[in-house]
């Protein structure tokens, strides 16, 4: 149960740097022309944008898949602390943020609020290039209001 702790915290935790990583420099980088449409919104239920769950999505799959095979309960544990943050991920940024899903209307949070004014910055751009606030859940101090 210690491996499968630590695996799936250890993932959590650094599934932002990796989101992070990943939003700046692919998603706003060579594949910007499937993140636009996040950017520059048609109007579709669907975006192209949306097809990026599953670059985390598969390695939390295999991470999982390839833990039981070979009997590894920190592979296991990486794999649900990456799904874990993809739940979160999805709550947050479609849910909370872009209200994609109307399922909570009443949330009075400082740190949500901070996680907004972060995000709407970070949508100020409209273009690939000179962006900010490329995480999900770190929000800047300069956003978060005392």
């Amino acid at each position: 149960m210690l491996f499968f702790m630590i695996g799936f915290i250890a993932a959590f935790f650094a599934m932002e740097a990796m989101a992070w990583l990943a939003h700046k420099y692919m998603m706003h980088g060579f594949l910007w022309n499937v993140h636009r449409d996040h950017h520059q919104p048609t109007g579709k239920t669907l975006q192209r944008n949306d097809l990026f769950f599953l670059i985390f999505a598969i390695p939390a799959w295999q991470c999982i898949m390839l833990g039981f095979i070979f009997d590894s309960i920190l592979s296991i544990g990486i794999g649900f602390g990456i799904s874990l943050y993809g739940i979160t991920y999805f709550l947050f940024h479609e849910v909370l943020i872009h209200r994609r899903f109307n399922w909570f209307d009443n949330y009075n949070n400082p740190y949500f609020e901070g996680l907004k004014r972060a995000h709407r910055k970070h949508h100020e751009k409209r273009e690939k290039e000179d962006g900010e606030c490329f995480g999900l859940l770190y929000v800047p101090k300069k956003y978060r209001k005392a």
